[in-house]
């Protein structure tokens, strides 16, 4: 299968000092590696309040209106994920009881290199927001152009949303100091955080994987990748446009049309050559599409196709063929499902009011998107009475029996031997 090869393990060696220097030194070190890879240096971490303000009141009306859709949208959404506690009755006097609890802070990750992400803003804060999370903290690289700050995007996002925490660091150094916290420059603590979440590139990646166990990660993402299972019925034009689109945010993107029909193949083809004329990032999609992780890839038929998608696992899936919703719910394997032509996976980008923080690199086979749940823990509360327990005492005493365990079992039967003495002491008495 076609798929670009990210070697995470490649630059572990370069990024475990970076991590170390801002474990042990927190802010000095994380404003060293700014200077160093961003090519600037904050006054402090902690972006000023008047900042995110001014941020706000200077952004173009037309983004405000659009991000406050894609707010909206994505909140009605992810509302419907939050759980509801459930209490299960396993016996007399035996509960035990489902709740969900959020995460108590969260760091929330959003890139800033080769392009700006506001919606990666709202993607990753409506989801924590719906569950509860009382403390957030946006991550974004400070940028040279505006004093250190992150992009005033980024910022009016946040402010839009109710962040009022947001700090100045990006990269590396970034996700090891919501991992380790540290004092600011002006004496202000910076808190460490419970969980990471939002993608990035390969060393924040690596850093992610270098920080968890000490925090909790979402994933590990890599480049971003879109599928098109589609028939004769498909308009070149569309998919020519959709594979285009996606490869725009990387060069390490993967394109990759899947077909059953060698005429779309070739109309596809030429209408890539088409429109490539007139985007502006023509470089970066031409390098992206003639890597080895896009390919057109012909299949006997839609079922045949379909294999094909499970195997991969796609981050995007886009379904344009004859009757795409019933094709569409045949999938098992993809982090997003776009049916038909006039839902393309930008949509989703933006203002479907689906998330798009999705698995990458085959990990839809046993990953879901950000979502509420990600930002929430299960925690069982088991409630037994003296007699529910009682009722149950010597099946636990088997089992540790049978494992070998007999402390286990002794942890029940004592409790009952102390009855009986206590009881045998009163009939004595």
């Amino acid at each position: 299968m076609p798929r670009g090869a990210v070697d995470v393990d490649s630059v572990l060696d370069q990024v475990r000092p970076v991590v170390a220097a801002v474990r042990d030194r927190g802010v000095p070190a994380a404003l060293e590696m700014c200077a160093r890879f961003d090519g600037v240096r904050p006054d402090r971490v902690r972006v000023p309040q008047d900042a995110l303000v001014q941020a706000l009141d200077t952004l173009p009306a037309d983004v405000r209106d659009a991000l406050e859709v894609a707010i909206d949208r994505t909140r009605r959404v992810h509302a419907d994920q939050l759980p509801t506690d459930s209490t299960t009755n396993v016996a007399p006097g035996g509960t035990v009881t489902e709740r969900w609890v959020p995460v108590q802070r969260v760091g929330l990750y959003v890139p800033g290199g080769t392009a700006v992400y506001p919606s990666s803003v709202v993607m990753n804060v409506v989801p924590a927001q719906i569950a509860g999370v009382r403390s957030i903290v946006v991550a974004s690289p400070p940028q040279a152009e505006f004093d250190g700050l992150p992009h005033p995007t980024i910022l009016a996002a946040a402010h839009l949303l109710g962040v009022d925490e947001v700090w100045a660091v990006g990269g590396a150094q970034g996700v090891a100091l919501l991992a380790y916290g540290g004092t600011d420059t002006d004496d202000d603590e910076l808190a460490p955080v419970d969980l990471i979440t939002g993608p990035g590139n390969i060393y924040v990646t690596a850093a992610k994987r270098l920080c968890r166990g000490h925090v909790g990660i979402d994933a590990e993402a890599g480049p971003t990748e879109i599928l098109i299972l589609a028939d004769a019925t498909a308009d070149p034009v569309h998919v020519a446009a959709d594979l285009i689109s996606q490869a725009e945010h990387d060069t390490m993107a993967a394109s990759v049309l899947v077909t059953n029909a060698v005429e779309l193949a070739d109309a596809v083809d030429e209408a890539v050559n088409r429109q490539l004329a007139q985007t502006r990032h023509r470089d970066r999609v031409t390098s992206a599409l003639s890597g080895r992780q896009s390919r057109i890839v012909l299949v006997n038929d839609v079922d045949h196709g379909l294999v094909v998608v499970d195997t991969y696992a796609p981050e995007h899936l886009s379904v344009q063929t004859e009757n795409a919703r019933e094709v569409a719910g045949r999938v098992c394997n993809a982090g997003a499902i776009f049916v038909g032509a006039w839902s393309p996976v930008s949509l989703g980008d933006y203002c479907a009011g689906s998330n798009h923080v999705l698995p990458t690199a085959a990990c839809a086979r046993h990953s879901s998107g950000l979502n509420v749940q990600s930002f929430l823990r299960g925690i069982h509360v088991v409630d037994y009475s003296e007699q529910a327990l009682s009722d149950v005492a010597r099946h636990v005493i088997a089992l540790a029996s049978a494992e070998d365990l007999p402390a286990h079992g002794d942890a029940v039967r004592f409790r009952f031997d102390a009855v009986d003495d206590e009881e045998n002491a009163n009939a004595a008495g």
